[in-house]
């Protein structure tokens, strides 16, 4: 091999490898909750699905298993959840990430009762995280709507849990999730007056809305008042130990139509995040599949057009 090739050889190689790491992409199962609810396809074919579409990481919610949700003893349903999906998980060579836990109580409801009963539900997903070596459980804070209660609530709630998971290695995340966990400066200054390490966000650029009237999504045509979400996505990042693209739908050329996912994966890159980018479809205008591939591949065509991941 003459020299002039060698040094070629030499410099793609350098060029490869002094590039930063890349994201790896994991799935949220939420992309499959129409097929699970209306097609009846089992939770546990998730892995499947997630490893023949080319995924690397696995974000389970915990609301798509009713047979635990609904069990007498939910503690044993738990277990038995957690050893299948280890088994799949392993099976498919993926890595689990984290769960998403809904439907365990309001963390930032002013009863005490009721908060503390809400925070004992969520400490027996941060056990099942810890038993899938995840690295984190997402949480909700939802509750009171007034903001004074709802900051000082969250924080006492998110102190506990976050204090409960710290030694098992499970990191407790909030998304904005509508009404004031869609605030981005409110949630902000929640997760700062917390301060702990294990404490931090998952930002979802498609969870905005603010108004009480709305759940969520930016969407959601009862919303009437949607924070800026490229504003809240900047402002959550600092503490940002997952990612959500989530997507609704797309124009011929194949980019969101309601959000510029080369703005929002460029913030991402500003605060040079490393983690797992899930990907999440809620559209109804493209099979879920269909939905899932083309966010795929948005946020791929934008990570390998972006040297610096």
């Amino acid at each position: 091999m003459n020299k002039l090739l060698t040094g070629l050889i030499s410099l793609i190689l350098f060029s490869c490898t002094s590039r930063a790491p890349q994201p790896k992409l994991s799935l949220a199962q939420w992309s499959l909750h129409r097929m699970i609810w209306e097609k009846n396809i089992s939770p546990y074919d998730f892995a499947e699905y997630a490893h023949n579409l080319g995924f690397k990481g696995l974000e389970y919610v915990n609301q798509l298993y009713p047979e635990v949700m609904l069990a007498e003893d939910k503690a044993a349903a738990i277990d038995e959840f957690v050893a299948k999906n280890n088994e799949l998980a392993k099976k498919y060579q993926l890595q689990n990430v984290l769960i998403m836990i809904d439907g365990e109580g309001s963390l930032s409801v002013a009863d005490e009762t009721e908060r503390t009963k809400a925070v004992e539900n969520h400490k027996i997903w941060i056990d099942a995280a810890s038993a899938m070596n995840c690295s984190a459980i997402r949480v909700n804070l939802h509750g009171s709507n007034n903001p004074n209660i709802w900051n000082e609530t969250s924080v006492k709630s998110l102190t506990e849990l976050a204090n409960y998971a710290i030694d098992k290695n499970i990191n407790v995340l909030v998304e904005n999730h509508g009404r004031l966990s869609s605030n981005g400066e409110a949630l902000m200054e929640v997760i700062n007056n917390v301060d702990l390490p294990n404490c931090g966000t998952l930002p979802d650029y498609g969870n905005f809305c603010i108004a009480e009237d709305g759940y969520g999504s930016i969407t959601d045509e009862n919303c009437s008042e949607v924070y800026d979400i490229y504003k809240g996505v900047e402002e959550m990042m600092p503490k940002a130990m997952a990612l959500s693209a989530k997507s609704f739908d797309f124009d011929k050329e194949g980019n969101e139509i309601n959000i510029d996912f080369t703005r929002m994966l460029s913030i991402a890159n500003k605060y040079n995040y490393q983690g797992f980018i899930g990907i999440e479809y809620e559209g109804d205008k493209l099979g879920e599949i269909e939905g899932i591939v083309a966010t795929r591949d948005l946020v791929l065509k934008n990570l390998n057009a972006n040297e610096n991941y």
